[in-house]
């Protein structure tokens, strides 16, 4: 399983951020800096970032068109094999979202990674894994899929590796459930939650535990902490490409 490591423009001034071998970064937050990740890290994908572009619009107008022609441009010029396409189901409906998607991979040349939603139903998850080598499963962090659900992720990834299509959990944190749940990939931005809520992070030889909560007033030097985190990360990144 590939663990890819999100969020990084964050801490991009980290030597430590050219070391993880799976990296996936929002079209909306990237830094420049970041492009020698391309090079650096053994697979890249880029998350389109509608959402974010969406939130950050001070009117409430967005142009999806203007930023979906941004979006490929910025494919095409680097060379990027592995993209995510705008599932903004909620926003502009299905249909709208299969449009830009048939336009996305027109002008690119190349097949994105759809991010299937529950909404979509289960026929479109049986087509889309049919039609596509990978797919994304989405509305865990938002919670549009509940834990309690979670187990069917088990008959889903069944489904989609009958087809000979890989699955990517976007924003599936919990290092003890990759045990039981065998996506091929997933992403997570809680290597960067350490300084956010003051905690140190440690691979146990199977997942990642928090092992100290810490008083924020004491902390002096964060960087320090998300050093260690993002250390801690990289060695769950190479157990799990091994071993789940």
């Amino acid at each position: 399983m590939k663990v890819f490591l999100a969020g990084t423009s964050a801490r991009i001034y980290f030597e430590e951020i050219f070391e993880s071998p799976y990296v996936l970064e929002s079209f909306a937050y990237f830094d420049e800096r970041q492009k020698k990740q391309f090079q650096t890290a053994k697979m890249f994908l880029l998350d389109s970032g509608a959402f974010t572009f969406m939130n950050g619009s001070k009117d409430g107008k967005v142009d999806f068109d203007s930023y979906l022609e941004r979006y490929i441009k910025f494919i095409n010029k680097n060379d990027i094999k592995y993209f995510f396409e705008l599932d903004i189901d909620s926003v502009v409906g299905y249909d709208k979202v299969k449009e830009y998607r048939r336009i996305l991979e027109r002008k690119t040349g190349r097949r994105c990674i759809p991010g299937w939603h529950k909404s979509r139903g289960l026929d479109d998850f049986i087509q889309t894994a049919k039609k596509y080598d990978y797919m994304a499963i989405g509305g865990i962090v938002t919670r549009e899929i509940k834990r309690s659900e979670y187990d069917n992720f088990i008959p889903l990834l069944k489904i989609a590796h009958h087809y000979g299509c890989k699955v990517h959990g976007l924003g599936f944190t919990n290092t003890k459930l990759l045990h039981k749940y065998k996506f091929d990939s997933v992403d997570s931005t809680s290597w960067i939650s350490g300084s956010r809520f003051a905690t140190a992070h440690k691979f146990n030889g199977r997942n990642i535990e928090a092992v100290r909560h810490m008083d924020k007033r004491r902390i002096e030097d964060y960087n320090i902490l998300d050093r260690h985190n993002i250390r801690e990360w990289i060695k769950f990144q190479h157990f799990a490409d091994c071993y789940l």
